[in-house]
């Protein structure tokens, strides 16, 4: 019996150890369950970045079912936006004895693709039996830096493409489009694109110059007709046609005028320059020799570099006239004696240079100046003193403004065709000074008129007609 009541006795203990056992682990489950930490993370658990991005942290958020953790986690790992890579960053938590952790991943990637950059424009235009010569490329990636040596280039009969890809396999493609050439050439016609003839005049061709993209100079090739009948009045056209190898044409036309004569038997025009000589007083006497006229120089004392001019002038038979030494107003109308030592002085020089002792004279400034009136009275005395001292004095009846500087070349020829009235006699003001190359260019132009339309061109003489101002003081 005794034997029975120790087993029975051993066996509740055993009972009672196995029961507190039970409520042990469910007083720990309970207290796990109430008190274990949960992290949920914001956002992606995988997060793609390109690089050079900026990485925001979406953050997380940790609890237990009694209160919120999450300004208790505590982040592991760093993410560097700069770099290409796979970074880890974990995330813990602990409370009341108990730890929690949860991971993400953030990948910086180069999803960026590369950049083709042409050195010329992209399209070309390929010239007739020509090769296509390569103008230049360069490849450009935001992480590899010059990837330039990476291109790939694959030419086809129109077009050449351009392939390249970075270290991280993003590629591009740009095409270069090789156009057969199509661009017309073109022809640039020298003086007045519309030019006046009196009837029964000689038409002279001014000249024109033709380029092309491809062939260069091919002024050669212009093929010019007209239509003129210069024995009626009327409106007609010169025509200018030009065709580059690859079969481009151009055509232009300038408009010639038959008019009825205006003007008077014997009307002459003078051309007259003032303030030389000067650099570009070679090429005005050029173009004179050039044409077969004549015209009249007025010089003033310039650099001795140009005496040589002097002489040249007088050679190639033109007048050379007096128009002061120094040009300096204040001092050349102070007296009567200042002028005339002003006057012998350019007197003396263009003897000694030329053996002209030239009499035809200019006034600086012309009869009719204003500059003069510091001193009254000054230009009636001086215009009676010259005359009476042998020298013929000239104004001009046509001026030419080539000293305003805002009247370009066709400006100054404009001033100058509207200019020749009916006058028989025509003095024609212009200057040749250094660098005034407006009147140079202009000057062609301006002979070719006269002569299309009747004029006859001349020098000054002790024999030609005075062409004189209103003197205003």
């Amino acid at each position: 019996m005794k034997k029975i009541l120790n087993n029975i006795y051993k066996n509740k203990i055993f009972l009672a150890f196995i029961c507190s056992m039970l409520v042990m682990v469910i007083l720990l489950c309970v207290y796990y369950f109430i008190f274990r930490p949960k992290i949920t993370l914001v956002g992606e658990d995988i997060i793609y970045i390109t690089i050079n991005d900026q990485y925001l942290e979406p953050g997380v958020k940790a609890h237990n079912l009694i209160k919120d953790l999450t300004n208790k986690v505590k982040k592991i790992g760093e993410v560097n936006p700069n770099k290409l890579g796979t970074y880890l960053l974990t995330y813990k938590v602990s409370s009341n004895l108990l730890n929690t952790k949860v991971r993400r991943t953030v990948k910086v990637i180069d999803n960026i693709k590369p950049e083709i950059k042409f050195k010329e424009d992209i399209d070309f235009i390929v010239c007739p039996n020509k090769e296509y010569e390569e103008l230049g490329y360069e490849a450009i990636d935001n992480v590899d830096g010059d990837i330039t040596n990476k291109v790939n280039i694959i030419k086809e009969e129109d077009k050449v493409i351009y392939t390249v890809k970075d270290n991280s396999n993003n590629e591009t493609s740009v095409i270069r489009n090789l156009i057969k050439d199509n661009q017309k050439p073109t022809i640039t016609l020298k003086g007045n694109k519309t030019v006046s003839l009196a009837i029964g005049g000689k038409y002279y061709e001014s000249g024109y110059t033709a380029s092309d993209n491809c062939d260069g100079d091919i002024t050669k090739d212009v093929k010019v007709t007209n239509n003129i009948n210069n024995k009626k009045t009327g409106t007609y056209y010169v025509t200018y046609s030009v065709s580059d190898s690859s079969g481009n044409t151009t055509e232009i036309t300038r408009t010639v005028k038959i008019i009825s004569p205006l003007i008077p038997k014997g009307s002459t025009i003078y051309l007259t320059f003032d303030d030389g000589p000067s650099n570009i007083t070679p090429k005005i006497l050029d173009i004179l020799k050039e044409e077969n006229v004549k015209a009249t120089f007025f010089v003033i004392n310039t650099s001795s570099t140009y005496n040589y001019l002097l002489k040249r002038i007088v050679d190639e038979g033109h007048t050379i006239g007096l128009h002061g030494y120094t040009h300096n107003y204040s001092k050349t109308y102070a007296s009567v004696n200042a002028y005339f030592n002003d006057l012998e002085l350019i007197r003396n020089k263009v003897l000694n240079l030329t053996g002209v002792d030239s009499k035809i004279i200019r006034f600086p400034g012309g009869s009719s100046n204003n500059v003069s009136k510091f001193n009254p009275g000054i230009m009636t005395t001086l215009a009676k003193e010259v005359t009476n001292r042998g020298y013929h004095y000239f104004d001009w009846n046509v001026g030419s403004s080539d000293t305003v500087s805002s009247c370009s070349s066709s400006c100054i020829y404009n001033n100058v065709v509207k200019g020749l009235t009916s006058y028989h006699t025509l003095v024609v003001l212009m200057h040749d000074f250094s660098g005034n190359t407006r009147t140079l260019n202009a000057l062609r132009d301006i002979i070719r008129y006269g002569k299309n339309n009747g004029y006859k061109f001349d020098r000054i003489t002790m024999d030609t007609p005075q062409i004189k101002h209103k003197i205003n003081n």
